[in-house]
């Protein structure tokens, strides 16, 4: 399984609004379970990749493709950039969350526009 699977996976967690523990349990595995996959150092089987899909109500290839929810590659190309640049005080999950945050404000105003 690619990283793209690893970093889907903890996109589509974080906009379901669960934690790794409540997706565990839908799952039925440990939450630390869930951590292996969406840092990539484990992958799931096909069974738990279609219940997955089915528990998270995604279809299977927005767990595994590249550009799930990625609408504007260009803003989080740029976001990259100012990610090196304080590389030295931004998490991973800081990363993510900034990234979820912005994607979330771009959906309200798309939804405001009435372009949803």
């Amino acid at each position: 399984m690619n990283n793209n699977f690893a970093f889907n996976l903890k996109r589509i967690r974080q906009e379901k609004g669960l934690t790794q523990e409540q997706l565990g349990k839908l799952m039925s595995k440990d939450y630390s379970t869930i951590g292996k996959w969406e840092n990539g150092t484990r992958s799931p089987i096909m069974e738990d990749l279609l219940k997955l899909s089915d528990v998270l109500n995604v279809d299977l290839k927005d767990l595994i493709n590249t550009n799930y929810h990625s609408t504007d590659k260009k803003s989080f190309d740029e976001l990259e950039i100012l990610f090196d640049k304080h590389k030295d005080i931004l998490t991973d999950d800081d990363k993510e969350y900034i990234k979820f945050i912005i994607e979330k404000r771009k959906k309200e105003i798309d939804k405001e526009l009435g372009k949803e």
